[in-house]
This record gives structure tokens, sequence and C-alpha cells, in this order.
């Protein structure tokens, strides 16, 4: 493990981990590597105390060189023990434009689990087909807006103060030599001097803007929507062509 992200999502961690993929520091572990591969969603669990067993940090990430943003970063003392050379990597971003921007992209995958019935009923059919979707969305739930935010994630003020809170509690706990406190605003610089490597002959990384993350998530709502749609149709197909070939059979 070459480097551990301890910041909240929407604070940059997603240019984070492509920055350091550049400097070679990858491949990163994510909420994407969720989506990716449902039968991680075990592992979360159980680091989160649902299971009582023991996780193996080290055989977990030992393909990884980066884990950042959630669910990540909840663990981030846990992984520190487990990779004592790595160096913890705190983005950082002023606590109003980080909520506002966590309300308005991830926040809203809340609605798949908490929205309106028809909303709730049709992730529910769509769970089968897109496993890791719907896993990814109710461990967020889970780590994230009831373990993290108390389920209180609306309430603007708590859910900021719950923001600093951690970023306070990354600086008190990791030793000052382990632990850099970085504004992806600031560019390569500090990331750079941070891992004593050299500024690499490219643009610093701007990803996952509001705009691109709110498109990929009103992707996976209308993806929730249509695969039970598309089942259902299936089965109205399959059922009519049964139908017609019993009807068939019953005239020979």
């Amino acid at each position: 493990m070459r480097a551990i992200g301890a910041g909240f999502g929407r604070t940059g961690t997603t240019s984070l981990k492509a920055a350091l993929e550049v400097l070679g520091f990858g491949p990163s572990y994510s909420l994407s590597e969720v989506f990716a591969n449902p039968e991680h969603i075990g592992f979360w669990e159980a680091a989160g105390g649902r299971g009582g067993e023991k996780v193996d940090w080290e055989g977990f990430l030992a393909g990884y060189g980066v884990a950042v943003d959630w669910p990540a970063c909840s663990f981030y003392e846990e992984i520190m023990e487990a990779f004592p050379e790595a160096p913890v990597i705190l983005t950082v971003r002023d606590p109003a434009p980080w909520y506002e921007s966590t309300r308005s992209t991830i926040y809203g995958l809340r609605r798949l689990t908490t929205g309106p019935l028809p909303v709730r009923a049709a992730f529910a059919l769509a769970g089968p087909f897109v496993p890791g979707v719907a896993g990814a969305v109710r461990l967020a739930d889970r780590l994230v807006w009831e373990d993290t935010f108390d389920g209180r994630f609306k309430d603007r003020a708590y859910a900021m103060e719950v923001f600093e809170r951690h970023n306070e509690a990354v600086r008190r706990r990791v030793p000052p030599e382990r632990l850099l406190v970085f504004d992806v605003r600031e560019g390569w610089a500090p990331l750079c001097d941070f891992f004593g490597v050299e500024v690499p002959d490219a643009p610093f990384p701007r990803l996952n803007e509001a705009r691109e993350m709110r498109r990929r998530l009103l992707g996976l709502v209308a993806l929730s929507a249509a695969a039970p749609a598309l089942a259902v149709l299936t089965g109205v197909a399959a059922t009519v062509f049964l139908a017609r070939r019993v009807a068939r059979s019953r005239y020979r």
C-alpha cells in the first residue's frame, strides 16, 4: 500500500486517485470497485462490525497501491495499522461547498432506498439484475449515511460538523510526518514534494465534477428502473410465447 486516503468523498478524492496513478502508485481502491465487485460487500460489512469476524486488510488490499474515498476512508486507522509504512493523505475542502456538492450528487443515491415507494420498489426489483449497483448503494446507506452521519445528513449543520470532526480527528491521530493535508486545487507540487518525486509533464487531473457526477447518478437511477421493467417485459413475452405454444398443441 503506497498511500491511504482519509478524506471524505467529494473532497477531490477521484482527482487524487487519478493523480496517484499517474505517479505510478496505483491501482486504486474506491467505491467504484464495489460497484464492479459486489462480492466485496461482505468484507466491508464485516469491517463495519456486522459479522463479528476479524477482517484481513492486508489480504483484501494486497493488489492495490492506493485506497481512497468511501468506504476506505471510514477505516483509515485500521488500514494504517495493517500498512504501517503507508502515508496518509487527507483531502480537504471548505465545509459548505463540500456539503452542497455531496447533497446534490452522491446523496441522491439514497433516494433509491428511502425515496417514494415506486422508486424503492423498482430498486428492489433491480437488485438481482445489477448486484454491484444495489450492493454499493446499500453499503453506502449503512456505512456512510447511517454509521457516519447517524441518519442525519439532511441536517446541514450536523453533517458539516461530522465532516469537520472527522478532519480534526485525522490530523490528531496521524503522526505529522506521515500525513499530507491536501487541497487538490494546489495541484502537483504538494503531492510530489510529499512523496519526493518529480512533477509529471501533464496537467493535474480534475475529475468527477458535480455535473458529471449527477449525470452518472441519473444513469444509475435509470438502470435501476429499467432492469425490472425489462424483466417484466421478458416475463410477459415468455408467457405469451408459452401460451401460444400450448394453444397450438391443443389443436394438433
